[in-house]
């Protein structure tokens, strides 16, 4: 198997996030979405992300969109304007191949690049091995879970949460840091 082109996604690639992300809503747990969304509302999914500023990324396998990444706010309120959550959904037919930590990998470079200092992984489902296993290989830590907050399959899911620090992390102050004194 070739190595994945991992660009900068495009309104073109969406039709397959949109598919890939389909998947992830109707079988797993790595979302808490009980509906998946469609291409219209993946559109303006993907525009808000893209206006707002943030990476967003597709692993291309032999010209096929494999999987993506993006990045967005943590959380809406000013002070936490350097820190961004990721998400990662891979087509399930690529699973542990190294295409998961690759996105992630390009996405915490852009990420550090763009000035951000935390990453905030929430993971869906505190048996999503995987997901849990790429983020500890990206540096990511355990800071945490949320027990039994999501309902879907029938069953009661934790989030689990994990941390990383890009560039310097909280080591020095950002350089156009506006806190209010």
């Amino acid at each position: 198997m070739s190595s994945p082109e991992i660009r900068p996604a495009t309104e073109a690639d969406l039709p397959s996030i949109t598919e890939i992300y389909g998947h992830a809503v109707r079988y797993g747990t790595a979302t808490f979405e009980l509906t998946p969304p469609d291409l219209a509302e993946m559109t303006r999914r993907f525009r808000a992300l893209r206006d707002g500023g943030f990476p967003y990324f597709a692993a291309v396998l032999e010209g096929a969109v494999a999987g993506y990444a993006y990045a967005g706010a943590y959380r809406p309120r000013p002070a936490y304007r350097f820190t961004a959550e990721n998400s990662v959904y891979l087509n399930p037919a690529i699973h542990r191949r190294g295409i998961g930590l690759q996105l992630l990998q390009r996405l915490i470079a852009e990420c550090e690049s763009r000035g951000y200092r935390q990453m905030i992984a929430v993971i869906g489902d505190s048996a999503n091995a995987g997901s849990i296993g790429v983020h500890s290989k990206a540096g990511f830590q355990m800071i945490g879970s949320h027990p039994n907050v999501g309902f879907k399959f029938g069953r009661w899911l934790d989030t689990v949460m994990m941390q990383r620090a890009l560039g310097e992390g909280a080591s020095t102050l950002p350089a156009d840091d506006t806190t209010q004194r």
